[in-house]
Order: C-alpha cells, then sequence, then structure tokens
C-alpha cells in the first residue's frame, strides 16, 4: 500500500503527505470543476439568475480583504496542513497538535497564497477606484463555489467526525477527548449530510431554488465520493471489507487475486501483523486477505458519475437527477455494506451497519421521489391533454 505518496512514487518528498488527504484533495478539485461547470449551464439555461447586491468597493477595502484573508488562509492551512505534511507528530497526539503552536508553515504560505489569488481576482477592478464607495455588483451562482467549497469542507469534517463517534459510541465513552480528535475515523455519510445542508443553505440564501441545488450537486457528489475511495484504497485506512478466504469463482478467473482478495500490506493504520524484514513507520498487513471493498466503491462510484453527466441534458425534470442519485448511491452502499467491516444493530428484526440504514432512505426517498415526480407529470398531462 501506499501510505504517503513517497510510497506511491518511489521518491523522497521534501515533505510528508498522505495519500488519502491528497485524494480527498482531489476530489474536491474534480467535485468544484463539475459543480461550476453544472452552475453555468443551468444559469444559461434560465433556472437559476445571478444576483445584484450593493456592496463597498474601493483601493482601501480592497487592501484590507486582501490582508484578512491572506491571514485567514495562512491560520487555515497552518493547522489544517499539519494533520497531512506532518502526520506523525499529528497521530501521537492529535489533541496536543490541534490545540498547540504546531502547524505547517508551507501549507499556511500556500494557502495564504491562494487566498490572496482569489481576492484580487475577485476584487482587482477595485484598485482603479480611490475612496470606498457602494456599487452594485452582479454575482453569478458558479463565483460562490469558493465560499462554499471552504464551507462544506469545514461542515463535513464535523459532520464525519460526529457521526463516527455515534457510530462508535463504547470507544466515546470510553475515551471521549481521543475518539472527537482522533486522526483516523471519519464517516462518509455524517459529512455528506453536513456539507449537502451547507451547501443547499448558501445557495438558497442567493435566491436559488432548493430543487435545482439538489439536481446541480448530485453528479459531483457522485464523482468526490469515487475519487476519495481511490484514496482509501491506495492508502488503506480500515474502510476495507470482511475477511475472504473464498477461492475466486470461475467467472473472475480474468481478475487479479488482490482485486479479490487483499491483505493491505503497509496500511495507513498499520493494522494486522509486522511484515517479515520490514523496517519503518508502515510495516503491517492483515492477518487474512479481505474484500478491497474501497476499490469496488471507487470503479462503481466514477462509472456511476459517467452515467450521470452522459445523460445530464437529456434529464429536464426539475428534481429527477438527485432522485437518480439518491437510487444509485443508496443501493451501491447499501450493497458495499454486506461485506464491509463496521458496526451492526438490530433494526426491524434486521442486524444493519448505520451507513446500510441511511442507504435505506436513500433509496427509498429516491424511488419515492421517482414516484412524486411521475404523479405530477401524469396529472398535469390529464389537465393539459395538448401539452
Amino acid at each position: 500500500m501506499f501510505p504517503t505518496l513517497d510510497y506511491l512514487f518511489h521518491i523522497k518528498l521534501p515533505v510528508t503527505i498522505q495519500t488519502l488527504g491528497f485524494f480527498v484533495a482531489l476530489a474536491f478539485v474534480a467535485s468544484y470543476q463539475v459543480f461550476k461547470s453544472e452552475f453555468k449551464r443551468y444559469e444559461a439555461l434560465g433556472k437559476i439568475a445571478a444576483t445584484t447586491k450593493m456592496v463597498l468597493a474601493g483601493k482601501p477595502l480592497f487592501i484590507a480583504n486582501l490582508i484578512i484573508n491572506s491571514l485567514l488562509g495562512f491560520v487555515l492551512g497552518y493547522k489544517a496542513g499539519g494533520p497531512f505534511l506532518q502526520h506523525s507528530a499529528f497521530q501521537a497526539d492529535p489533541r496536543q497538535y490541534i490545540f498547540s503552536l504546531q502547524g505547517s508553515l508551507a501549507a499556511g504560505v500556500i494557502v495564504a497564497l491562494i487566498f490572496a489569488i482569489w481576492v484580487y481576482r475577485d476584487q482587482k477592478d477595485d484598485l482603479k477606484m480611490g475612496a470606498n464607495k457602494p456599487i452594485a455588483k452582479t454575482v453569478h451562482a458558479y463565483q460562490l463555489m469558493g465560499t462554499i467549497v471552504l464551507s462544506v469542507g469545514i461542515a463535513g469534517v464535523i459532520g464525519s467526525k460526529l457521526f463516527d463517534v455515534i457510530e462508535h459510541l463504547d470507544v466515546f465513552k470510553y475515551d471521549p477527548i481521543r475518539a472527537l480528535f482522533k486522526s483516523t475515523g471519519y464517516n462518509y455519510y455524517g459529512g455528506l449530510i453536513f456539507g449537502a445542508l451547507t451547501y443547499l443553505y448558501i445557495g438558497y440564501k442567493h435566491g436559488m431554488k432548493l430543487v435545482h441545488l439538489a439536481d446541480i450537486g448530485s453528479p459531483g457528489m457522485m464523482l468526490a465520493y469515487g475519487v476519495g475511495r481511490i484514496g482509501c484504497q491506495l492508502a488503506g485506512d480500515g474502510d476495507w471489507g470482511i475477511v475472504n478466504l473464498h477461492p475466486k469463482p470461475g467467472l473472475l478467473t480474468w481478475l487479479p487475486g488482490w482485486m479479490w482478495s487483499f491483505r493491505f500490506p503497509h496500511n495507513a493504520i498499520n493494522a494486522g501483523l509486522p511484515i517479515p524484514g520490514c523496517d519503518g513507520n508502515y510495516c503491517n498487513q492483515l492477518v487474512n486477505g479481505v474484500y478491497p471493498t474501497p476499490l469496488y466503491e471507487a470503479v462503481l462510484c466514477i462509472g456511476l458519475f459517467l452515467v450521470m453527466w452522459f445523460f445530464r441534458r437529456r434529464i429536464i425534470t426539475p428534481g429527477a437527477m438527485f432522485c437518480l442519485y439518491l437510487v444509485l448511491n443508496g443501493a451501491e452502499r447499501f450493497m458495499i455494506e454486506c461485506i464491509r467491516v463496521n458496526a451492526r444493530y438490530a433494526i426491524l428484526g434486521m442486524n444493519m451497519t448505520q451507513a446500510q440504514m441511511i442507504a435505506t432512505l436513500m433509496l427509498l426517498g429516491g424511488i419515492s421521489g421517482f414516484a412524486y415526480l411521475a404523479f405530477i407529470r401524469e396529472r398535469t398531462r390529464k389537465s393539459h391533454p395538448l401539452l
């Protein structure tokens, strides 16, 4: 496995970058581009509109915004970059690291520059003005993506951690501080729910209909999940399946052995037994091979994204794309949970994981949504037979 990019590219990098964190960042970049493209398309179709607001503008305010945002970016990068670039120090004592003055100077400078460039590109016309004065400014939906990404990222981390705590209450009761601040343990659906609600709130506050926001976000969410799972597979972060000692079925003889059952050597969480002859930070592998479920989910979700992307122009009924996402994502996650390692709960006579409960609600919600859309269309057809 490749817990850091050093392992992945077989070179010694000047800074240690965690493979999982790198692919999470790639997931944000990929979904950013998809969201931005869909915002522009929906605005061109007239489904969403740009807004106009009165704002103060001028050179003094530009300089103030540049300084404030650069400082904010530095602090954010300094602390948030630490767990990825200084993983050993963070993992040794996450709580101490978060509340100390430790951090990544390189990440702080990089994020500060990104924020500075962002402010400059957004407000460079203000440099032509002297004193601050109110002006009318047109804000297109895609221009909100910077705010959306930052807000959704923060909300997603909080949500994923809270849902992980709920899923592992026994660990939380025993050591709540460690459960909250450990570097591993993030629940996908917690991040999805908190992030989605934040995204919907920002869009709604800017005059966009929730149904269009849900449709716009659906392909991007599917792609982000698939790209993120590539990181899980490459790093071996513990999101693998149950032990798989079954021989490969005849129909799958062409499949490489590691795609059927894998021991995740050099995994990022040092699970399993020591690897003979290995000397380093990541020298463990699982006792028995398990289903490489992150690989399955990466292939499935990226494939499902391509399907959604291909048909997006043909799906014109508001809400249909979101219903499709709920059905596809819910069905995919429910099935994969059957072979994943997760705590199970007795509900309605069945043993289900937390993810399966949420996936079931998504699946039922998507099916119900399609039924409602069909009912509305049929009622409209009967009321206006010429349409």
